[in-house]
């Protein structure tokens, strides 16, 4: 669901609607052609065509890659996005409007399909053809999806999800069936009360990154559950629309990363119909992104009690757009800023001695293929048993006792 334009009332999408979507927009991926080696880019933010076109692409086993939109909107140079656009070679790149013009007027090849849902200005793109949104969802299904649909299997790729590029150029993670889907059976059995009642997430974690997009929507995938897609950020501008859903909307599990659960605590202090709203029937929080600090931690837990009479349990872990992206969940009792708990069920764990600290590597079914068109990359990325290399440091929260699990360490 998402709000109307202007803010008004949701407008929602049922499961059965959505799979008339997926097998209608699919059928119009699949006429036009498109594969991995020519994918579909998705320029940006979270609504509900984004959200149809990539579940008919993963329905027509057509990947697809979610771009941030601070590459289109924001850069001056556009270079990441030309980076991203060149590694993946698409052949369909949808927007949301016109104000991705400019990125597409100089990025995107004059060959290639440019889809818009919103046609307003559509004219102010250099003059190439634009397809409304509105022609895909009017596709007929036919033999050609149900033979494509046919096709997938577990090492389909669903997507090529990028890393942030903060230090070099983004890599293109190659994201499988089996990846998400395992994914999916470990958030299950860390997080059992998922399938206590149909999960209910107020969400705005950008899909191109793999905590919202792998995550959040598989979860609501997974457990028949409902997203309501939160378009407020955690921002000074932003979070009034955040605060304005979750006065409306009670989750069942709301994940957000540690400026939101900053920002969110302190509005509760003051805003009675809020609390009650959120910790109505929420059975867990989760962060991840950064640490969440302690104080922070300490005020959800006074306002829960006080509020429903006990804490709410506070869930983190440690996960990576390489593993799509779940590796550990700290879901015990006693959980505090720092802890990334155990591994999931299914991840293989190696921890190194390097450089006077202990690198935590991982293996499993979660764990990407590779690097999309970077054989030199993927070669680094593994260790001579097959273990991807995280970069990241961990160590026992009691070395005594390893079934307290891991703390982050650097």
């Amino acid at each position: 669901a998402r709000r109307a334009p202007g803010g008004g009332d949701w407008v929602r999408i049922g499961f059965a609607q959505m799979l008339q979507r997926a097998r209608a927009v699919g059928q119009a991926l699949v006429d036009r052609g498109l594969s991995a080696e020519r994918p579909v880019a998705i320029l940006s933010d979270n609504d509900l065509e984004h959200l149809t076109l990539a579940m008919g692409a993963m329905w027509a086993g057509v990947p697809w890659v979610p771009v941030s939109p601070a590459y289109s909107l924001l850069s001056q140079d556009f270079g990441k996005l030309r980076h991203i656009l060149a590694t993946t070679t698409p052949g369909l790149v949808f927007a949301a409007n016109a104000a991705f013009g400019r990125a597409i007027d100089a990025v995107v090849p004059a060959d290639t399909h440019v889809v818009l849902a919103d046609m307003a200005d559509a004219g102010s793109l250099g003059g190439r053809p634009v397809t409304p949104f509105a022609d895909l969802l009017a596709t007929v299904p036919g033999a050609g999806i149900d033979a494509a649909h046919a096709q997938v299997g577990p090492d389909t790729i669903v997507k090529f999800l990028f890393t942030s590029g903060s230090t070099k150029e983004p890599k293109a993670v190659i994201n499988t069936h089996r990846m998400m889907c395992h994914n999916m059976q470990m958030a299950l059995q860390a997080m059992a009360f998922l399938a206590d009642e149909p999960p209910v997430l107020v969400d705005w974690l950008p899909w191109n990154h793999t905590f919202g997009g792998n995550q959040n929507i598989g979860i609501c995938l997974y457990n028949g559950g409902t997203l309501y897609i939160d378009e407020g950020k955690p921002t000074p501008k932003g979070f009034a629309q955040t605060l304005r859903n979750l006065r409306e909307i009670s989750p069942t599990v709301y994940f957000n990363v540690p400026k939101g659960f900053e920002e969110l605590s302190l509005a509760m202090e003051t805003d009675d119909v809020l609390r009650e709203s959120l910790f109505r029937r929420v059975q867990a929080f989760m962060f991840a992104g950064a640490g969440l600090s302690q104080a922070v931690w300490d005020r959800l837990d006074r306002l829960a009690e006080q509020t429903v009479g006990e804490r709410i349990p506070v869930i983190t872990g440690l996960g990576m757009t390489e593993t799509a992206p779940s590796c550990t969940f700290a879901v015990k009792p006693g959980v505090q800023s720092g802890h990334i708990g155990l591994p999931c069920p299914g991840v293989e764990v190696k921890l190194v001695p390097v450089d006077g600290k202990t690198e935590v590597r991982f293996r499993g079914p979660n764990v990407m293929p590779g690097y999309w068109r970077a054989p030199q990359e993927t070669a680094e990325a593994f260790d001579d048993e097959g273990f991807y290399k995280t970069g990241d440091a961990v160590k026992f929260a009691d070395p005594a006792d390893p079934q307290k699990g891991l703390l982050f360490d650097g």
